[in-house]
């Protein structure tokens, strides 16, 4: 008898860690899901964060780092991609103009939403009296970010660009500008919200 009770508790140990994680893991997608509800994408914005809700929990801090690092992630690849297509010998004259400013541009953003990262990482951890202005630098970097990815989608425009190399590259960017875009207003959120007691 006591040999198929102890396989018992331990099925329903089992069962209620199981439940106990998926529940928790339901209030964190729906704290995610209210939280991006106020981005301007808040579709992209629960896929790219739902995957990290063990990470989030129902932090709002949490939550808008890490939409920096998935933005951050996403222009690093955005990058590469650029680059790759730079060596490609099949670009018209004018593409290849737009391919390598577009690098020039995705560069410059990937190097501000880096320090984007950093800075927010240091507001938090900074006193109340610094965390306002190192939260200013994350935002402004972030902004400037997102306008260089706004520039590089433009130099797109126009007679003498492959439409299928427009295409690629936009998807790309576009993908990029929406996870910043949530980012921002994610950290803009975190920001108005900040007080010592909830960093």
């Amino acid at each position: 008898m006591a040999i198929l009770t102890l396989p018992l508790i331990i099925f329903s140990l089992l069962a209620l860690t199981a439940f106990d994680a998926t529940a928790a893991t339901t209030s964190t997608n729906n704290f995610i899901q209210a939280k991006c509800s106020s981005t301007a994408y808040p579709k992209v914005c629960v896929q790219s964060l739902s995957t990290f809700a063990t990470k989030i929990r129902k932090s709002p801090r949490q939550l808008a780092q890490t939409a920096l690092i998935v933005s951050l992630a996403k222009a690093r690849y955005a990058k590469t991609y650029v680059a790759h297509l730079a060596r490609y010998d099949g670009l018209r004259p004018r593409e290849v103009g737009s391919v390598q400013d577009c690098l020039e541009v995705i560069g410059d953003t990937v190097d501000r939403l880096s320090k984007s990262v950093h800075e927010f990482h240091t507001a938090v951890q900074a006193q109340s009296r610094d965390f306002l202005w190192h939260m200013s630098n994350v935002q402004t970097w972030a902004s400037a970010a997102l306008t260089d990815e706004n520039t590089c989608v433009d130099g797109f425009e126009g007679p003498g660009i492959n439409g299928r190399t427009q295409n690629a590259i936009k998807a790309q960017l576009e993908s990029v500008m929406q996870c910043t875009s949530n980012a921002l207003a994610l950290v803009n959120q975190f920001a108005s919200k900040y007080s010592p007691k909830n960093v």
